[in-house]
């Protein structure tokens, strides 16, 4: 006897190849994040405890199901310990999260991704051996810190130390190839690419030339990408 409730599709182990990835908990985070890698072309088994989150979803997703990520049976049944990608999202249950994390462990899942919704929540993640952890509300915090102190347009850091951040280029560099400017020597950081106005996104060279309405990319360690978008 089924322990889930299947919408969309007859049989979710058709979804479970290489390139597929199962989400669970399709709460505001696994849901966007779901529907984007459907979006670019990834199947996705969506799983879910609440049957109304699992219908507004059906037909948006490879195959979406109500089902208990605790139940090691259930998950079974689904194919999910044949899944190369899984990302535990569930935000609402500490414990199932915990628990649904240590069955993924236990399944040696490839690629395992768990959404932390707290310091504790993360430490007891990191604890049972999880490589890759998402923290949104710490991230986005950081991040928009970070963007509301100069004239960042955007900033990603890329690890405790080091920053991809998105920028106008300031006056001294105006005007000139970037190969005679020796950016990285005299500012710590690298201008990786490019975006003229009404261009596309290029990468940068020696022979590059901004101009004021220019966008950029700059990478390097993180007090020195925030400090080169505050010159002018």
């Amino acid at each position: 006897m089924a322990n889930f409730k299947l919408f969309g599709g007859t049989d979710p182990g058709d979804v479970a190849r290489p390139d597929s990835v199962a989400v669970i908990g399709l709460g505001r985070f696994g849901r966007a994040l779901a529907l984007e890698l459907m979006a670019h072309g990834t199947d996705v088994l969506g799983i879910d405890r609440d049957e109304s989150v699992v219908q507004s979803l059906n037909g948006k997703l490879t195959h979406v199901v109500v089902a208990d990520a605790t139940n090691e049976e259930a998950l079974r049944q689904l194919s999910v310990d044949e899944f190369d990608h899984v990302v535990i999202s569930i935000a609402s249950n500490l414990e199932a999260s915990i628990l649904a994390t240590s069955l993924m462990l236990q399944f040696d899942i490839n690629e395992l991704w768990a959404k932390a919704v707290s310091e504790p929540h993360r430490a007891i993640l990191e604890q049972l051996g999880v490589r890759h952890i998402v923290f949104p509300e710490q991230d986005m915090g950081r991040r928009v810190a970070h963007m509301v102190r100069g004239s960042l347009q955007d900033y990603i850091l890329i690890d405790e130390d080091f920053a991809l951040a998105k920028t106008i280029p300031h006056q001294a560099i105006l005007g000139k190839e970037l190969g005679a400017l020796d950016v990285r020597r005299r500012h710590g950081v690298t201008i990786t690419a490019v975006k003229h106005a009404g261009g596309r996104w290029e990468p940068a060279t020696a022979q590059t030339v901004l101009s004021a309405d220019d966008v950029i990319l700059v990478s390097g360690p993180a007090k020195q990408a925030e400090g080169f978008s505050r010159l002018r």
